[in-house]
């Protein structure tokens, strides 16, 4: 462990402890291991690149600085099911850091969608449990096809997640979208631009967005008159935002077989990159989403 990663989930641990975790109350044998040190101990393992559970778990147990910072440690299988039932306390962690963050003030937000494969065979296909929420969809920039689910985020301009969802890549990408600035109306800043790509081009999708108090911004198409050009340029940062979730954090290797095993490991790498993003603006590093002082 870095002095650097010991020193974030530190931090971490105190930030959730004080602002997410509600204080337990009623009757009833405390667990030795609290949601805090749980919660930190997710990111912690999104940090150091550990998709397994399983392998993390052994890790932890044989390494004796790990187990001097999480000495309450659980077996594979209670970690698995106490982080699948954290679920809330995951999305409430991901919110509190980009509230925390100066990048939550950004007047400019920006949306993309990107695969989160979940099978790779037919077999696969028709055993899975995720049948019937799951679906086929393309994947236009690796030109393929895939089988599972796709996320939509939406995130300030450094790449500090402020909403996002899972959802079916049969779904239309406006429909969607739609669905999540509602269910997320209360966050939306009047004058606040979203800068999305060419798929959300559309009269009434651009009226839908100005209703809720948003500017809308994206390329041109090619059967348009000029309005903003192509925006390569700005629209590159979703894209370096998306790699560092497939590339640092292993996205596309969740291991995820369930709906709440996909949500859960999904929302473990967002809450990742959220803590180096709110870590980095705290001790003042440039590079805001770096992750190269904290995975090794």
């Amino acid at each position: 462990m870095t002095k650097d990663l010991n020193t974030l989930l530190t931090a971490l641990y105190v930030l959730i402890d004080d602002h997410v975790v509600p204080p337990r109350t009623g009757r009833g044998r405390r667990p030795e291991l609290t949601d805090s040190e749980l919660i930190t101990m997710a990111v912690a393992q999104m940090l150091q690149r550990y998709d397994s559970h399983r392998r993390w778990i052994r890790h932890i147990h044989a390494d004796t600085e790990w187990r001097a910072m999480f000495p309450a440690m659980l077996t594979q299988s209670g970690y698995h099911k106490r982080l699948k039932s954290s679920q809330p306390l995951l999305c409430k962690a991901i919110l509190t850091l980009a509230a925390c963050s100066p990048s939550w003030f950004d007047d400019l937000w920006i949306t993309d969608a990107t695969p989160v494969s979940c099978g790779m065979s037919r077999e696969t296909v028709k055993r899975s449990d995720l049948a019937g929420l799951a679906s086929y969809g393309y994947c236009a920039s690796h030109s393929r096809w895939y089988w599972g689910l796709k996320l939509y985020l939406v995130c300030a301009g450094g790449g500090m997640p402020v909403m996002w969802c899972l959802a079916n890549p049969k779904l239309g990408e406006r429909e969607v979208l739609a669905a999540l600035l509602e269910n997320n109306l209360h966050l939306i800043r009047d004058g606040q631009t979203l800068l999305a790509d060419k798929g959300f081009a559309g009269k009434e999708f651009k009226q839908l967005t100005a209703a809720k108090g948003l500017q809308l911004l994206r390329p041109d198409r090619r059967d348009e008159t000029y309005r903003n050009g192509d925006l390569g340029g700005v629209r590159q940062r979703i894209e370096s935002v998306n790699q560092t979730l497939k590339g640092q954090l292993g996205l596309e290797t969740h291991g995820g077989r369930t709906p709440a095993g996909v949500f859960t490991r999904v929302a473990q790498r967002l809450l990742a990159m959220a803590a180096a993003i709110w870590h980095n603006w705290t001790t003042g590093l440039t590079s805001k989403r770096s992750l190269i002082a904290y995975d090794h």
